[in-house]
């Protein structure tokens, strides 16, 4: 029928095209696996692709799909491969060997080999979703999954312990109650005394250095085929890319700029990086050795990496970067990166085992001490530079932002770096690449939750008070209703301490003020005790949630103390002694304050707080 054979030729041309995308693709280009369309119609209609433990992947040419979505189901079977998904050691549970009758050999299955192929699909479109690659063959985003996506055994356990493995078998690229992977059942197992290794794997690990190797050579403004020559710098960068997987993802991605005359220019002594234009700048007059160079890359990359930038968030941004070189060099010092430049370097073997904001909080006591300390780019100002310099040197088709490749990169570097053994890598920096894959919890929300710790949902009461409801079938019988039980006056309260200076608007207070006044209304808080703070407190007594919302008549708009709020409400006679309270500023106030109650500080994100605070605090936009 012309008919068919016309969607078969169309059929056959998207997955061409798709063949064409991947091979386009420095990593999955080199990856190990043969690649034919079945035409005999022996797949099943509604399958894409699997692929089978000898490595062949098998394309359904009866699917209509887009060549990317052809280039995303050949690289989902070929990562099954690279993974070693086949591989006994890699699966969960024991694997037994059986023989039977004259040497026949059977592998008794301990793990569900639909539940480990899910796992591994889970896993896979995680990780394409991250190198942004192709187009999925599901509407559904693996972003969903609730589940750990770092390892497939943890993939697994979950699946298993929650029984959902049919929910999430879309990410894959077969049809429902169909494995992607053929041959689990006969587990593939290698003997390292004979020099037996798995090919896909080594083959996958040489495609990923070649790779990031390619991209970082287009980066740095040259090919591998012009002949140039590389400069000491971008030599140390293609060692990272080659030879260390933590940071070679981030080294793809920077562009290295050895300028004297820029250097000079924007006063830039050994080093800086400037993160929204994914460049590092390093002053070849510095007369840096290559270890040192490693050294100082590694320091760069690291500032990049873990959002140093984007964490600053309104404080004094000299002293932020002088906390992030601190804890970065601490870091590098324990992972024996290249060498300790002799200038520009800031290490205290005290500050250890420290985060980057208390370090910052303990620095914020002492300010005329280390606000002149000496960074990589020089005396009082701080190496993560901002602003543009001309065009960006990451090479990006703009599906994804910086600030994501970065964090992406980190993260997978980290898997990869732990899968190959490659080194140790301090505790606290592996905590801060895994808290970058977890989203910040709005502000909203975390004050939910603090009203929902301090305020417990009522108990509901049976009443034969009226009304009370009666069954149709049984009118003469009488049924209690549920009423809420009765609320001691302020018990159930807490205070509110405004700062109503001139550096807060009256739109800011009153966004702040009508959020709490729904969360107070929710948690059936039936008055607030408010006092507006300037120069002077004005306590405005108890108000209604609604009347806190809507008809306060702001006072004040003078200078800011808050402490005469505060002490306000803690020796007042009728509130009460374990009345919680939220004060509301933007953070330019005195610089102490002794707070004996619980209390939370809720201020504009950007703001900070002009001492370490012990009650917790809420970032509002």
């Amino acid at each position: 029928m012309p008919g068919n054979k016309n969607k078969i030729n169309k059929n056959r041309q998207n997955i061409e095209m798709g063949i064409a995308i991947r091979n386009s693709n420095p990593l999955f280009a080199k990856l190990e696996g043969y690649i034919y369309i079945n035409d005999k119609h022996t797949m099943d209609k509604r399958s894409a692709a699997y692929v089978d433990s000898d490595g062949c992947i098998c394309l359904n040419q009866d699917m209509l799909l887009s060549p990317a979505q052809w280039a995303y189901a050949i690289a989902h079977c070929e990562l099954h491969l690279a993974f070693g998904h086949f591989d006994g050691e890699k699966m969960p549970g024991d694997w037994i060997k059986d023989l039977f009758g004259k040497g026949e050999e059977k592998w008794k299955v301990s793990c569900n080999p639909y539940i480990w192929n899910v796992a591994c699909d889970i896993y896979i479109a995680r990780f394409l979703y991250d190198i942004k690659f192709g187009a999925p063959l599901s509407a559904a985003s693996v972003m969903a999954f609730p589940g750990p996506v770092g390892e497939e055994r943890k993939i697994y356990e979950y699946l298993t312990e929650h029984g959902c493995a049919a929910q999430y078998q879309e990410f894959g690229t077969a049809s429902q109650g169909v494995q992607d992977m053929w041959g689990l059942d006969k587990p593939l197992f290698y003997d390292e005394s004979r020099n037996q290794k798995n090919k896909y794997v080594i083959a996958f690990a040489y495609a990923l250095a070649y790779s990031v190797s390619k991209v970082v050579s287009n980066a740095g403004g040259h090919d591998s085929g012009t002949g140039k020559n590389y400069t000491s710098s971008q030599k140390a960068a293609m060692w990272f890319i080659n030879h260390y997987p933590l940071l070679g993802g981030l080294a793809s991605g920077f562009k290295i700029i050895e300028d004297y005359k820029l250097c000079v220019e924007n006063e830039i002594s050994i080093a800086a990086v400037d993160v929204t234009c994914a460049e590092i700048y390093v002053n070849p007059a510095a007369g840096l050795r290559m270890e040192e160079l490693k050294f100082v890359l590694a320091h760069e990359f690291l500032h990049a990496g873990l959002q140093h930038h984007e964490r600053c968030q309104g404080r004094n941004h000299e002293l932020w970067n002088i906390a992030c070189d601190y804890v970065i060099n601490g870091w590098l010092h324990d992972m024996g990166i290249g060498e300790m430049p002799e200038r520009g370097l800031l290490y205290d073997e005290n500050l250890k085992n420290i985060s980057a904001e208390t370090l910052y909080d303990q620095m914020v006591r002492d300010l005329k001490k280390y606000s002149r300390l000496e960074t990589l780019r020089g005396y009082g100002r701080g190496d993560i530079i901002g602003g543009s310099k001309g065009s960006s040197g990451f090479r990006n088709s703009g599906a994804t932002s910086l600030d994501d490749f970065y964090k992406s990169a980190l993260q997978n570097g980290l898997e990869y770096h732990n899968q190959t053994g490659r080194g140790y890598i301090p505790a606290g920096l592996i905590q801060e690449i895994r808290a970058l894959a977890v989203p910040p919890i709005p502000w909203d929300v975390e004050l939910a939750r603090w009203f929902d710790r301090h305020f417990a949902p009522l108990e509901k009461k049976r009443s034969y008070a009226r009304p009370s409801r009666r069954q149709g079938s049984t009118p003469h019988i009488p049924r209690p209703s549920y009423v809420q039980g009765e609320i001691p006056e302020h018990s159930r309260t807490f205070g509110v301490v405004v700062d109503t200076s001139g550096s807060m608007g009256t739109k800011l207070i009153g966004y702040a003020l009508g959020a709490i006044a729904s969360y107070a209304a929710a948690k059936e808080v039936p008055y607030v005790r408010v006092v507006f703070c300037d120069a002077c407190a004005y306590d405005a007594g108890y108000m209604a949630p609604e009347d806190i919302a809507g008809r306060v008549q702001v006072k004040g708009l003078g200078g800011t103390i808050l402490q005469p709020g505060v002490d306000l409400l803690e020796d007042a006679a009728d509130f009460p002694k374990d009345g919680p309270i939220l004060i509301i500023t933007d953070g330019e106030i005195e610089d102490q304050m002794k707070i004996r109650r619980k209390h939370a500080f809720l201020i504009p994100k950007g703001k900070r707080l002009p001492f370490r605070p012990r009650g917790e605090v809420f970032y509002f936009s």
